[in-house]
This record gives structure tokens, C-alpha cells and sequence, in this order.
């Protein structure tokens, strides 16, 4: 344990935590609109494929984020023209979409296994940056890190005081009150559906550039299904996303350091760790299950169709 540096720990943490922040506010955007998209490991990798390809073949991470954030994007419109048009189940057709994903990533990925991606430098933040201890863990990192807590604060702030917001949740909880009201309920989740496939987009592309900068056939490796269940955790919350986030970006850094640090425990054990634990908090959750109804949205899952 004395091998451990805390300071470099914990920035470690909003590191590892950044992709799946990124993914889990936008599917609780998502499921605040009433849809459950299952598909978010899916859009994930496309999003980390198509910011990869784009970023090696331009030179540019910045153009690839953009990238990643359409393919991520792209593959949502497939998942909502089916489930909101077309009225397909929810859950079967996430399901789906995680498998297309998968496929259609190792099939576009396929030249670029062994490519190193273009560098990306860290941005610290003047005079912050230089505050002792502080500025080490919180003010020294990339963009995106960044970016995705001013996410999180966007998302809050938006669903909190803005009509819009309003009217995403009412049509959450109730969209025939909504439809009633002259909404446009298949519109807004359709829009709510193309920002939490451009979020998982993101998500996916911070891994492939960023925290492992290359392309590894799979390599989102069930960040998608744990962003699913820290929505959950989080009981539909943008800020508890972000404790939920980190907390799951903090136990698999603790466990890579333990693993360096030649701690004489199975690696196998120490991998599977952090999931063993997400599941552990899930069960924990769900043992409460009047609590866990009365914070999900009313209509979470539930298709919606009207004769006109």
C-alpha cells in the first residue's frame, strides 16, 4: 500500500470515471424521457471506433470527439426510429443495438489494431492548477474531464429550471398528459434518444484516444452496462451520477494500483472487483423496491402511440 501515491489516485479516479460519467448522463436524460435504452455498450464502442478512425486519419483528437459523438449519435437514430416509430420493444431492441454495435465496431476497427492514437495533452486550469494538493488532483487534466462535469451541471441545471427540462420529465412521467397538453412526445425522445447516443459516443472515444489511446476490438468492456446501473444507483439524479461515476472509477483505479503494487491476491479477483461491487450496490437498491419505483420516471419503458 505504501507504493500508492493518493494524489495521483485519486486523479487517476476522474480519469477512469470520465467515460462512464459521460455515458450515464446521457441514458438518465434518456430514461427521464420515458425510454430505456439497453443499447448504450453499443453506441459506446461505435463512438470509441468512429473517434479513433477519425482521429488517426486527421491528426486531430478534437475531430474525432466530433466523430464519436456522431456515431454515437448515428446508431440512437437506428435504436429510436424502431422503438418510436416502428414501435419495437424497448429492451429487445437495446439488446440488439449493443450487439450491431459490437459487430459493426470490430468490422470498421479492423486496420487499426496496433495504431497508436494522435497525443492528447492535458489542460491545466491557471492558478488553479498550482493550488497544493488540490490543484494536482482537480485542475490538471484534459478537457473532457472537464467537459463532462460541466455535463453534469448542464444536465441538472436544464432539467431543474428550464422549460424544456419540464417538459422532458412530464413527458417521463406521464406522456399521454403530455400529448394531451399539445407535446410532441415522440419528438422530444427522439431528441433525448440522439443526445444520450452522442454522450455514450463521447464516452467511448475518451477510452480509445484518451485512457487507452488505441483500438482494441471490445475494449468499452462493460462500461456501458455499469453507466445503466449507476443511472439506476443514482436514482435518476444528475449529481448523484457523478458520486455514483466516481465511485466505480475509484475502485477499479484502487484495484489497478493494487494489482502494481504486487498485492498478493488473484488478479482475477482484483478485476472483477469493481463489478462484483456494482452488483452489490444494485441488490442493495432494488431491496427497497417502493423507493426505487417512486424515483424512476412513470413511464420509463412504456412505448407511446396515438391515433393522430
Amino acid at each position: 500500500m505504501g507504493a500508492i501515491d493518493p494524489l495521483v489516485l485519486l486523479a487517476s479516479l476522474m480519469v477512469a470515471s470520465t467515460p462512464i460519467l459521460l455515458a450515464a448522463i446521457g441514458e438518465m436524460v434518456v430514461e427521464k424521457a420515458g425510454v430505456l435504452n439497453l443499447g448504450v455498450e453499443g453506441m459506446m464502442i461505435t463512438g470509441a471506433v468512429c473517434g479513433f478512425v477519425i482521429a488517426v486519419n486527421t491528426g486531430s483528437p478534437t475531430i474525432g470527439f466530433v466523430a464519436a459523438a456522431a456515431g454515437g449519435a448515428g446508431l440512437s437514430v437506428l435504436f429510436a426510429l424502431l422503438t418510436q416509430y416502428l414501435l419495437s420493444n424497448q429492451v429487445a431492441t437495446g439488446l440488439a443495438l449493443t450487439l450491431f454495435g459490437l459487430g459493426l465496431s470490430a468490422l470498421i476497427g479492423q486496420g487499426y489494431v496496433g495504431i497508436k492514437a494522435p497525443a492528447t495533452g492535458d489542460l491545466p486550469i491557471p492558478l488553479l492548477a498550482d493550488i497544493p494538493i488540490l490543484g494536482r488532483i482537480l485542475f490538471q487534466h484534459d478537457l473532457m474531464v472537464y467537459l463532462s462535469i460541466a455535463l453534469i451541471a448542464g444536465v441538472w441545471a436544464t432539467l431543474k429550471y428550464t422549460r424544456f427540462g419540464l417538459i422532458l420529465r412530464a413527458v417521463g412521467e406521464n406522456h399521454d398528459a403530455a400529448h394531451a397538453l399539445g407535446y410532441k412526445v415522440v419528438h422530444i425522445r427522439f431528441l433525448a434518444i440522439l443526445f444520450g447516443g452522442a454522450c455514450a459516443g463521447l464516452g467511448g472515444a475518451y477510452i480509445s484516444l484518451i485512457r487507452v489511446p488505441q483500438w482494441t476490438e471490445g475494449m468499452t468492456a462493460g462500461a456501458g452496462w455499469i453507466a445503466l446501473a449507476i443511472v439506476v444507483f443514482a436514482s435518476w439524479k444528475p449529481w448523484r451520477v457523478l458520486i455514483g461515476a466516481y465511485l466505480f472509477g475509484g475502485i477499479t483505479v484502487l484495484q489497478l494500483n493494487l494489482q502494481a503494487a504486487g498485492l498478493k491476491i488473484p488478479v482475477e479477483y482484483l478485476s472483477m472487483s469493481p463489478y462484483l461491487i456494482t452488483i452489490l450496490v444494485l441488490v442493495i437498491i432494488s431491496a427497497d423496491r417502493s423507493r426505487a419505483a417512486l424515483n424512476a420516471p412513470a413511464s420509463l419503458g412504456r412505448s407511446f402511440h396515438t391515433s393522430h
